[in-house]
């Protein structure tokens, strides 16, 4: 499933290493749980889950390991809705068992980042078991966390071994079936900034990388029609999705071959939700939605021309003071963390607007062009979410207008990452684009 790009160095100037050992993905992969363990010798295994991974596998991990003759200790959370939070991070380590020499994740996102946190503190090495195709973290190495507030995605170490069983996969509550779905249509605006960040900002980029996105997106959406029936290709065909995502970020380095501005809408709700109680849905399931804003007003941006004189004026006029405020009143104590990233970045300086601008206007048309090539029609995306049943309008997440506008404005400062709220405050139509929402 890993798609070796080779050992030398790539035309993009990196050698594209990922640190996976092995991935099982097809039915009955989870048998294969203490051939895995004693390729690393293990001698006693610590088993990590929630109550509702360790109804769905954890249960039969251990079995698999009483079978083996291997000894293990075990920590399940007891939380209905386990927060990636430094509570969580505590508990888990509080309860680790030091006698332990190897790690076994048995869940999803939340499960396989703190393992990934675990495994990387206690230099044990680490599986995953997964019970949900629900996400693009298996593979990554960076750990996606709330710390104090605030949306991270914390370095970390990539899983030694992903155990995908199509068995236990495909009977995923459906909702998590859509959401892997739904992180994997999110490439399709990540694979676009990406470019188009390496147009304006001069930042790395690897058509390979990219490449290995594209092929995995098209597989998925190709099979979706499959997913509701829990199709075991579809299922199969998501789930390698997903792994390629973060054995792409792992080749690039970055987060940008999986993650875009839509990501950070989702990022944005998650905060409102820690901060305020707001509703939260599915982090695959929120990228989806966004997704689909995104290239909406991705397609109302191609019918504009860059105009020095609006940029200017709007840039200008622009009221940091009076943004972070707004940013304070709309995120509550997690917008300090943000405002102090941009004592770094200088996003905002008015000095260095001019000549990002000038790049912008003079590559319009290759901005343009990458945006035919990369998006699809948003008509098109909007069928297939009602395909599959993801809703299209957010006011299904409790999302308004005025919330859907300031999300977008607020995903200008979530990271230092040249994404559409950005491209738009450059151009001075931020306002516009906001209006559409």
């Amino acid at each position: 499933m890993i798609q070796d790009l080779g050992a030398g160095l790539c035309s993009c100037g990196k050698i594209h290493a990922a640190a996976i050992n092995d991935v099982a993905a097809e039915k009955g992969a989870i048998r294969r749980l203490p051939e895995f363990a004693a390729r690393y010798a293990a001698k006693k295994p610590f088993v990590l889950a929630d109550r509702n991974t360790f109804a769905a596998a954890g249960q039969m991990v251990c079995e698999i390991l009483e079978q083996a003759g291997l000894p293990y200790a075990k920590y399940v959370f007891a939380d209905a809705h386990l927060e990636p939070n430094e509570q969580a991070v505590g508990a888990a380590v509080m309860h680790f068992d030091a006698d332990c020499d190897l790690i076994i994740g048995v869940g999803s996102g939340v499960i396989n980042d703190i393992g990934k946190i675990l495994s990387s503190i206690s230099g044990r090495k680490y599986i995953i078991v997964a019970t949900a195709p629900s996400m693009d973290g298996y593979a990554s190495a960076t750990s996606s966390m709330s710390l104090d507030g605030l949306k991270v995605s914390l370095p970390t170490r990539c899983a030694d071994v992903i155990i995908g069983d199509v068995d236990i996969l495909k009977n995923a509550p459906l909702h998590m079936l859509k959401s892997g779905l739904g992180d994997m249509l999110a490439k399709y605006v990540s694979i676009a900034e990406w470019r188009i960040a390496h147009i304006i900002t001069g930042e790395y980029y690897c058509e390979r990388v990219a490449q290995l996105i594209r092929d995995a997106l098209k597989a998925c959406v190709d099979h979706a029609e499959g997913l509701l029936q829990r199709d075991e290709a579809a299922v199969q065909a998501v789930f390698a999705g997903l792994v390629t995502g973060g054995v792409a970020m792992a080749y690039a380095g970055v987060s940008r071959p999986a993650s875009g501005v839509e990501h950070y809408f989702s990022h944005v709700w998650d905060m409102r939700g820690l901060e305020f109680g707001a509703p939260v849905e599915l982090h695959g399931i929120q990228c989806a939605m966004a997704t689909l804003k995104a290239v909406q007003l991705y397609e109302a941006l191609r019918h504009i021309r860059p105009d020095a004189q609006k940029a200017d004026a709007y840039v200008a006029a622009f009221d940091y003071e009076q943004w972070k405020q707004q940013l304070r009143n709309f995120l509550g104590k997690s917008a300090q963390t943000m405002i102090a990233l941009e004592e770094k970045e200088g996003k905002y300086c008015k000095k260095t607007h001019p000549a990002r601008f000038a790049v912008i206007r003079n590559n319009w048309d290759a901005i343009v062009q990458i945006l035919d090539e990369e998006l699809p029609p948003a008509a098109e995306l909007e069928k297939l979410l009602h395909t599959i049943g993801i809703p299209t309008d957010l006011s299904a997440i409790a999302v308004d207008h005025a919330c859907a506008q300031m999300t977008f404005r607020a995903t200008k400062d979530i990271r230092d990452k040249y994404v559409l709220s950005r491209l738009a405050w450059d151009l001075g139509v931020l306002d516009e684009l906001c209006a559409l929402l």
